[in-house]
């Protein structure tokens, strides 16, 4: 398979990247490296230094595309509260011309949506744009019967994830916290409960995905259980120190997948669990 993937210095890129190159896969990353680092570089992909939102062409970095795993996005609520121009104008217009060279060379898109637009396409600029990008899929499977699908993500963590900075996973905050011997910082009472969803389990979906036709196929991949922030707080130690913050603009209460369609057509089926990451984590910290 012959395979572009959009944020491939991403967190989620990289290890997609990393399955792909296993599977004997031919790779070319496309990112414009705002977010992603390039120590996230993998031997046997290509990298190419893109800005999806100003490109239309991308058949320069990749002759004979199979598939394009559309993942390149300014991800985060918060981010996009403080900036909405930037988050919209990259997540929106990037898929859109994403979809556009996908159209006129006739090749699959794999696009990575959001569980964010289930708790109100409005509540952040974030939510509406991922929206927005699975709008454009729609549209473009309806009337140019281009082949999409949509994965929309729950709280993954794993290798890769970022630690520092705006758009840092609350996991790997409190990895980076925890290292330091600092407090864990929580946000609003910490009883907010969260789909943790490990990237081996997201790949493993997101390839799935790639390996069928669909026309803007919708699926949900999370685990299936969800932790409150104050659990995944006694995951890194009951008596770690706590620091407890405000509640924040546009985030919500909950999030649990409970849809069975990536089980029943994909095959589907998360096998990664919290718990033992963390368990790992620390014991490899210790070492």
């Amino acid at each position: 398979m012959r395979a572009i993937v959009t944020g491939g210095v991403g967190f989620v890129g990289t290890n997609l990247i990393k399955r792909l190159i296993k599977d004997g896969d031919t790779v070319v990353s496309l990112d414009n490296y705002s977010t992603g680092k390039k120590e996230n570089e993998q031997k046997g992909c290509k990298y190419e230094r893109c800005d999806l939102a100003d490109t239309v062409d991308l058949s320069p970095f990749m002759k004979d595309v199979d598939v394009i795993f559309h993942l390149a996005a300014l991800a985060r609520i918060q981010p996009s509260l403080k900036d909405p121009t930037k988050c919209l104008a990259n997540n929106f217009n990037g898929t859109l011309n994403t979809l556009e060279f996908a159209r006129k060379e006739n090749i699959k898109v794999v696009y990575a949506g959001s569980s964010s637009m289930h708790h109100g396409l409005y509540g952040s600029p974030y939510a509406w744009s991922k929206y927005g990008g699975e709008e454009l899929c729609r549209l473009y499977s309806s009337v140019y019967n281009l082949n999409t699908a949509i994965c929309r993500f729950y709280n993954v963590y794993g290798p890769h994830h970022l630690r520092e900075g705006a758009y840092a996973t609350v996991i790997g905050i409190f990895e980076e916290l925890y290292r330091n011997d600092s407090p864990l910082t929580i946000t609003s009472d910490g009883e907010q409960r969260r789909d943790f969803t490990h990237i081996d389990d997201i790949v493993d979906g997101l390839i799935r995905c790639s390996k069928q036709n669909f026309k803007a196929e919708e699926f949900e991949l999370g685990r299936g259980v969800n932790h409150s922030i104050n659990e995944l707080a006694d995951m890194f130690g009951e008596n770690h120190p706590r620091n407890y913050l405000p509640k924040r603009l546009g985030e919500y209460d909950t999030t649990l997948c409970t849809d069975k369609k990536a089980e029943e057509i994909l095959g589907w089926k998360p096998t990664k669990n919290l718990k033992e990451y963390i368990i790992q984590f620390k014991e490899s910290w210790k070492k």
